[in-house]
C-alpha cells in the first residue's frame, strides 16, 4: 500500500517483551500487518523505516524484545493493519506493553500553517499482552504516570496516594466488568496530535 501519494507518515513506536520461546518465524508472521503493507516480501525486507536514522523493526533475542521505531507511508487503511498486529503480539507477549502510533499528514505546510490550518494528524496508543489483565496493567501504569507528572505541578508527590488509589478502584471496576462480560473493548483513540497544541513531535534517536 505504501504510495509516493501517500496522505500520511504513519510512524510505529515500542517495545514488546517476548516469551522466552518465541522464534523468529513467529515474530515474522505476527509483524506480517506491517511488513506486508510496506510491500514487502518479508520481515527482513520490510524491517527498515523510511528514515534512515530509524532503528525500524529489531528483534532482540539476548533480552527476547520486540523493538519497533518504524516509519511507512500509508493511509487510513492502515487502522486494518494496526488491529491484525495486535492480535498476533497479543499471541507472543510475555507481559503487557504499549504501542504509539503517529499519524503525520505528508500535505501539510508552512503554508498551510500561516494561513491557521490544521493537519489532519492523529495519534494512537495501543496495547498488547498475553491477557486482558497485563493490557489493563499497562494502560493503568501509564495513565498513573500522566496524572502524577501532571498534579507534581501543583501538589507534592506524597499528597497523591490518593489520586491514585482513585484510578485502581476505576481499573479495578473495569476489570471486574471485563470479566463479567467477556468482552474486551478496543483502546480507546487518542486526539487528534496537531490539534490545539502544536504537531506532536518525532521521536529522536
Amino acid at each position: 500500500m505504501s504510495s509516493n501519494n501517500a496522505p500520511f507518515e504513519i510512524h510505529v513506536h515500542g517495545q514488546v517483551p517476548l516469551r522466552a520461546d518465541v522464534r523468529f518465524d513467529q515474530l515474522q508472521q505476527a509483524l506480517k500487518p506491517l511488513w506486508k503493507y510496506a510491500g514487502a516480501r518479508s520481515l527482513a525486507d520490510g524491517a527498515a523505516s523510511l528514515y534512515e536514522e530509524e532503528p525500524g523493526i529489531e528483534f532482540d533475542p539476548k533480552e527476547h524484545r520486540l523493538n519497533m521505531c518504524w516509519t511507512v507511508e500509508g493511509d487510513e487503511d492502515f487502522r486494518q493493519a494496526l488491529d491484525d498486529l495486535c492480535m498476533g503480539l497479543n499471541e507472543l507477549a510475555e507481559s503487557g506493553a504499549a504501542i504509539e502510533v503517529s499519524f503525520y499528514d505528508t500535505d501539510y505546510d508552512e503554508e498551510d500553517e500561516d494561513e491557521g490550518e490544521e493537519p489532519r494528524d492523529d495519534f494512537l496508543m495501543l496495547f498488547v499482552g498475553p491477557t486482558p489483565a497485563a493490557i489493563m496493567q499497562v494502560q493503568r501504569d501509564l495513565l498513573v504516570q500522566d496524572v502524577v507528572n501532571l498534579m507534581e505541578r501543583h501538589f507534592d508527590a506524597s499528597e497523591l496516594g490518593g489520586v491514585v488509589s482513585e484510578i485502581d478502584k476505576l481499573f479495578t471496576q473495569r476489570f471486574d466488568a471485563l470479566v463479567n462480560s467477556l468482552e474486551i473493548s478496543k483502546p480507546p483513540r487518542g486526539p487528534g496530535g496537531g490539534h490545539g497544541g502544536g504537531r506532536r513531535p518525532r521521536h529522536l534517536h
